[in-house]
């Protein structure tokens, strides 16, 4: 699986590249605190919404922690995606919230 740290998303993010996240944290965690412009799918949700996403596009997946988008970029890649998992999650982000 491919990984990417907290650190090298937010500068990727200062520096005006375009990443495609997608946080598939619950509701609530998501209306706490999350980068701009994300993309918000559950985790339970993502079999459902995959039709959403194009396997042209490369994404970034987020959660708390790591562990959940772990998951859901582990999924994604078997159906075919190119995805990276954001390692540490929220936890490790020091950037821009909203």
């Amino acid at each position: 699986m491919k990984a990417v740290t907290a650190k090298e998303v937010q500068e990727r993010l200062e520096k005006g590249e375009n990443l495609h996240l997608i946080d598939v944290r619950e509701v609530d965690e998501v209306e706490a605190g999350h980068i701009p412009g994300i993309l918000h799918i559950p985790l339970g949700l993502l079999e459902f919404r995959m039709n959403e996403l194009s396997k042209e596009t490369p994404y970034i997946m987020v959660c708390r922690s790591g562990g959940r988008s772990g998951k859901a970029t582990e999924f994604l890649q078997s159906q075919g995606f190119d995805v990276t998992n954001m390692s540490g999650g929220m936890l490790a982000w020091e950037g821009e919230v909203e």
